[in-house]
């Protein structure tokens, strides 16, 4: 439970700092502002993130959350095309407001990441945890061990791809894009995994 209360924390603080980022800037915005929004104080702040730069990393990871989790509840017998598009009509059915809101902000905090060094290190670190969670996703559908070198060059290849389409939807939305051109998302973000694993990675798994 501390723990928890502890990440509901951090995740709060985080929501504020993105939102004051995306407004004013990353620069213009200090620690004490952040506590303030936040209704903490500041000591509060630098006591769960080393910078007001590193308050963005809880935020930024909610915008690869979902990914994850759908990719861990894959389903054997589904290819990875029905699998996403069907997470993503549960998703449009079920997600709450704060959920649709923080993936906003996530895109909003990727975007800046282009111009400001440290949200890039924010964002390059919730990449590498994707990394690390996609090579046992792709060890357990392929029955392999997660250290082996092929399931690393997958993982790897397919975190990169999804980083990239991410940063290119993110940035065509905030620039005005009708949300209606990326409908075939699902299939967008498995033809990446595909073609990235080339091919090994995909179909149902099979006897």
């Amino acid at each position: 439970m501390k723990d928890q209360r502890r990440d509901r924390l951090r995740l709060e603080i985080s929501r504020e700092a993105a939102r004051l980022f995306w407004e004013q800037g990353v620069d213009a915005t200090s620690g004490d502002q952040i506590a303030e929004a936040v209704g903490l104080s500041t000591r509060t702040i630098w006591r769960h993130f080393r910078s007001k730069e590193s308050c963005a990393e809880p935020i930024v990871m909610q915008g690869v959350a979902w990914e994850m989790r759908t990719l861990r509840n894959w389903p054997a017998n589904l290819s990875l095309e029905e699998h996403f598009t069907a997470e993503v009509s549960r998703f449009g059915r079920e997600a709450d407001p704060v959920e649709h809101a923080d993936n906003a902000l996530a895109m909003r905090m990727i975007r800046l990441a282009d111009t400001e060094p440290p949200l890039r290190t924010a964002w390059l670190m919730a990449c590498d945890q994707v990394e690390r969670e996609m090579a046992e996703i792709i060890a357990k559908r392929l029955d392999l061990p997660a250290d082996d070198l092929q399931v690393r060059l997958h993982a790897a290849a397919a975190s990169a791809a999804f980083r990239v389409l991410n940063e290119h939807i993110g940035a065509a939305l905030l620039d005005g894009a009708d949300p209606a051109q990326f409908a075939d998302a699902p299939e967008r973000l498995a033809g990446v995994v595909r073609r990235a694993t080339g091919g090994a990675v995909g179909d149902p798994v099979t006897d």
